[in-house]
């Protein structure tokens, strides 16, 4: 049985942005990337240190917090020019700026380029930052610029340079949140660092776990990618579990039966794709057959039966002699003979061999209908290319027996006896239906 297997894609990076930045320029992450993951930040955002980890920086003089504000000033209202302008003027007399000044200068000469949309030039102002040195800025500065770099080079799909300041970020941040795990994961995936990836995304999942929190849905998709790469279709479905319990779609219903019938678990593969089909998600015909199919093989045809009856009605499987061959045998399981025979009728009537018309001269005779037997027994004849004659000859010369037509019915039957899998049994309907004859010749005398 096809069932649908795991999608490998993975979710696409997508950026938000802060439109605020305080006038004292407090130490931040400067924008919120990979919503995918889960990160949450904005430039107000400060990350805190422990006590251990302060430093004495220079501090901020007058001077140089008045040009800031006319920048910030014009950064609020939108006017990016006013602002670099701002920035430059202060930066005209770099020379009496202290480190720290220099700092926040450059700091916020990043912001207003990551406003621009002006990200390699951000990049570097970012970078002019950390390039005071670390006994100039306070830690928390340090720490914001170093995730602010990573995650701008996450915009511009530079994986490799995004982990180089983001494990610089890890060393120092004595906040390393199950968000900042999962960031990471995403850097190591993309640069084909399978095993750091899985160890950090899983980190991640169990952080969130512990604290009795749900992890975010893409965490556990990128799990699961890695378990599928692995060929591990008992933790793809542990993980597959999750998001249904979590995140319910039908795609999730999908392909946890894909794995149930990876791991030889079909009755856990049944409910869960009839929970996908209850759900909607399964709406292409292979999906919707494959859906019947499963409940016949379970013993449950007359489900099966209203799944292809449904799905035919709707247009969403093809009124084929195959899919009505197969509602018919449905219904048939399910002893659903006046429904089967219709369908196997219209099924009969849309091929071009004529086994679906012996078919039905079976069913008719066992239905004691000989009449509508030896009619449908013709139209296969007619149409030809039967698997198995033979045994058509022998419905025919039964049926004409019971119409007690014999001379027609022993016609029929020496026919069958050509083929030795059914010559035993012809045998034995000849010297009936010659008896039958003779005994009936006897009583018209």
């Amino acid at each position: 049985m096809n069932m649908t297997t795991v999608t490998k894609g993975l979710s696409k990076f997508v950026l938000r942005t802060s439109v605020a930045l305080p006038l004292v320029l407090a130490p931040a992450v400067s924008v919120s990337v990979l919503e995918a993951v889960g990160v949450s930040a904005s430039f107000a955002q400060a990350n805190a240190q422990s006590e251990e980890k302060t430093r004495k920086a220079p501090s901020m003089r007058e001077s140089a917090f008045k040009h800031l504000g006319k920048a910030q000033e014009a950064a609020d209202a939108g006017n990016w020019q006013e602002a670099l302008a701002a920035l430059r003027e202060m930066e005209a007399g770099k020379d009496k700026l202290n480190a720290y000044e220099t700092a926040q200068m450059y700091y916020f000469y990043g912001f207003v380029n990551y406003s621009m949309e002006r990200y390699p030039q951000a990049i570097n102002y970012y970078k002019q930052v950390l390039a005071q040195g670390q006994e100039n800025l306070p830690v928390a500065l340090e720490v914001g610029t170093l995730l602010t770099i990573a995650q701008l080079y996450f915009v511009q799909e530079d994986y490799k340079q995004a982990l180089v300041y983001l494990n610089k970020w890890f060393a120092l941040s004595d906040d390393v949140t199950a968000d900042k795990y999962a960031l990471r994961a995403q850097a190591y995936h993309q640069v084909g660092e399978s095993g750091k990836a899985m160890a950090d995304i899983t980190k991640a999942i169990n952080m969130y776990e512990q604290e009795g929190k749900t992890p975010k849905e893409n965490w556990f998709q990128l799990q699961r990618y890695f378990y599928y790469e692995d060929n591990d279709y008992k933790n793809v479905a542990k993980v597959l579990e999750k998001l249904v319990k979590y995140y319910p779609k039908g795609e999730y219903y999908k392909q946890l039966a894909g794995m149930y019938g990876e791991l030889k678990r079909e009755d856990d593969m049944l409910h869960m794709m009839e929970a996908a089909y209850v759900a909607g998600a399964l709406q292409k015909e292979k999906e919707l057959l494959n859906m019947a199919y499963l409940f016949m093989g379970a013993e449950m045809p007359y489900k099966g039966a209203k799944v292809i009856d449904k799905g035919i009605k709707e247009k969403k499987i093809e009124r084929t002699s195959k899919n009505l061959e197969s509602l018919a045998q449905a219904y048939q399981m399910a002893q659903e003979l006046q429904k089967s025979i219709p369908e196997l009728e219209a099924a009969a009537s849309m091929s071009d061999k004529g086994d679906l018309y012996s078919r039905l001269a079976g069913i008719y005779l066992d239905l004691d209908k000989n009449e509508k037997a030896v009619s449908m027994g013709s139209k296969a004849l007619q149409k030809g290319d039967i698997k198995r004659p033979d045994q058509l000859y022998i419905v025919l010369g039964m049926a004409n027996a019971n119409l007690k037509k014999y001379d027609t019915s022993l016609d029929y039957l020496k026919k069958a006896l050509k083929d030795k899998r059914s010559e035993k049994f012809a045998r034995q309907w000849i010297s009936f239906v010659e008896n039958e004859k003779n005994r009936a010749e006897q009583l018209a005398m």
